[in-house]
């Protein structure tokens, strides 16, 4: 196990000797240390470290190796006489440098990926780590968990690393964006204003009964006065892309959601994840048992609606243009025909983005749905909420 990292410290030009690994060694089995991965920390640097000048290099070299590896249990819950299955698994994860990356190809497009994943089915008979062929572990293969592919399928891992799986053969779990956050700035609830006070719908003004009351006092006979009308007859219908990558921005999404909720009193929102497919869902939490169809949402809301999608757009390509492309389950039909669907239905309708606009030209995936949008997309900061109002305002 030790090995590749006694490797790993040489290559470092930690000046590592076979005496000094093997001191590593006879403490282990000792048992100076019970799987715990600071006090394994503390050994190993007394025992490998002997020139303080080396200790920044192999504490570099121990945190790229142990990546990830955590503590497992106190001292004395363990049975020493079997080594956790969780920390020898961490142990086992591919952790790959930037060259190493480049070098580990993909299969070369959706329909490959699906067919060799159908023919490793078949064929595999048992498991398997650290390859680059079957469906396993911590290797380079398209198929399995805790390794590294640039397009693969991922199978038993609990969480996201890379995120570049094209599909996902386990359960996640999303959780609802909270409307009641406390927002830190005023600044999204002063943008969405602007989509109030610029759209009014039915009479452009109203009675103002007080300004009556005075002018026919004033003058000795009945003066009407109108003012302005002040209610509030936007009709919002929210799209939010919830989980993966967009994890990264629970706040900001959390923040717009609670200023909408309460600017506006006619809104009406959905979760979907990565791209718009057949389904949507109200809450999360039994999004598998409670999808309410997409056709559904388009034949209810009408064309008074005004629309705003809000997600990060960064995906695979093929979750927009294959059926069968979403990361989560097998769509008959493509993510990119479903959003034509929501453009016949509502032409002017915008998209949020929340990652940075500097980064959206390294996605593939942004530049599709933003062609599809007709450039309607816009980052999701205050500029780009002024823009994203007065294109909603605009008649159509």
């Amino acid at each position: 196990m030790f090995i590749p990292f006694f490797l790993e410290l040489k290559a470092a030009k930690v000046p590592v000797s076979l005496r000094e690994y093997l001191a590593l060694l006879e403490a282990l089995d000792a048992d100076l240390v019970s799987y715990d991965v600071e006090g394994f920390y503390y050994l190993a640097r007394a025992a490998l470290v002997k020139d303080e000048r080396h200790i920044d290099r192999f504490d570099t070299v121990f945190s790229h190796y142990f990546k990830g590896v955590e503590a497992v249990a106190g001292e004395g819950s363990v049975d020493v006489a079997n080594i956790p299955e969780e920390w020898l698994r961490r142990l086992a994860e591919k952790t790959l440098t930037d060259e190493e990356k480049k070098l580990v190809e993909a299969l070369g497009g959706f329909d490959k990926l699906m067919e060799t994943l159908k023919q490793r089915l078949e064929e595999q008979k048992g498991r398997h780590q650290g390859g680059s062929k079957w469906i396993g572990t911590a290797g380079t293969s398209p198929f399995g968990a805790y390794g590294y592919n640039p397009e693969g399928v991922r199978i038993g891992q609990e969480a996201s690393r890379h995120r570049r799986a094209v599909k996902v053969w386990d359960k996640r779990e999303f959780r609802n964006f909270d409307d009641s956050v406390e927002l830190g700035t005023r600044n999204i609830k002063v943008a969405l204003k602007r989509l109030r006070r610029w759209v009014r719908e039915g009479a452009e003004e109203e009675l103002d009964l007080p300004g009556t009351i005075h002018a026919t006092a004033d003058h000795g006979y009945l003066d009407v006065k109108t003012r302005p009308e002040r209610r509030n007859a936007v009709k919002l219908l929210m799209f939010f892309d919830v989980g993966g990558s967009m994890d990264d921005h629970i706040k900001v999404v959390e923040e717009l959601f609670s200023a909408a909720r309460v600017e506006f009193r006619q809104l009406e929102y959905f979760y979907f994840h990565n791209c718009l497919y057949e389904g949507v869902w109200k809450d999360n939490r039994r999004r598998h048992a409670e999808v309410i169809p997409t056709l559904d949402v388009l034949h209810k809301y009408g064309h008074d609606y005004k629309v705003i999608f809000v997600g990060d757009a960064s995906m695979s390509p093929y979750e927009i243009a294959y059926a069968g492309g979403s990361v989560e389950h097998w769509n008959p039909e493509p993510g990119a025909i479903w959003l034509r669907r929501v453009l016949d239905q509502w032409p002017n309708a915008v998209w949020l983005n929340p990652t940075q606009e500097k980064h959206w030209g390294y996605t593939s995936s942004i530049k599709m749905i933003s062609e599809i949008f007709a450039n309607r997309m816009y980052p999701l900061t205050l500029a780009g909420l002024e823009a994203a109002t007065r294109q909603l305002s605009r008649k159509h």
